[in-house]
């Protein structure tokens, strides 16, 4: 086994922390039916930028997602984190720590919002919030964020969030609609943007 993967098991990393208006916190049995519910509602904003978006899925699919995911968080190979309204209880969206290199500590924050909660500054709030717990959870050297160079509002937030814009992958991958696209790096590093 590899020796990150062995070490990465074993630490002791919280399942939710909290922001000012969000309880952010690892999926649990039973999240599926919230997250199903926030997809149907945003169907039609999520499908031009997440590949899987293309359809919508079943209650039981979102379920299986949510019990694959929480596998994940536990052996740490992905970190699906879900924000809820402290006082409403509502899911708002989903983010979380992607494509995690336990070697040099570097994670990719990925994110949306539902339809209804979108514009109210929630994904900002949890980009900030998510940044702190990898690096003072996590000890991490460096969080990304990749998104689609027509992603106005995923751009914006990385800009608004204090992530450096580092380069654009020309003709990248397939979008939706199977054409290439573009992908904008944004990144926090540390020693310049954190200790």
């Amino acid at each position: 086994m590899d020796q990150s993967k062995t070490d990465s098991i074993m630490l002791d990393i919280p399942e939710h922390f909290e922001s000012k208006r969000l309880l952010i916190r690892a999926p649990r049995s039973g999240d599926g039916a919230a997250v199903n519910e926030a997809i149907r509602e945003s169907i039609a904003e999520l499908r031009p930028w997440m590949p899987w978006a293309k359809d919508i899925p079943t209650p039981e699919q979102s379920e299986a997602s949510i019990r694959r995911s929480r596998v994940e968080y536990l052996e740490r190979e992905d970190m699906r984190l879900l924000l809820f309204d402290r006082d409403t209880g509502l899911l708002v969206g989903s983010s979380g720590l992607h494509k995690i290199d336990w070697n040099c500590r570097k994670f990719e924050i990925g994110y949306w919002v539902r339809t209804s909660c979108s514009g109210q500054g929630y994904i900002t709030e949890a980009v900030h919030a998510i940044t702190d717990f990898a690096v003072l959870q996590l000890q991490a050297n460096r969080i990304q964020i990749c998104c689609d160079s027509r992603n106005a509002a995923s751009i914006h937030v990385a800009q608004k969030t204090g992530f450096t814009h580092e380069g654009t992958i020309r003709l990248d991958r397939l979008n939706h609609d199977g054409h290439l696209r573009e992908t904008m790096i944004f990144a926090k590093v540390r020693g310049v943007e954190f200790e």
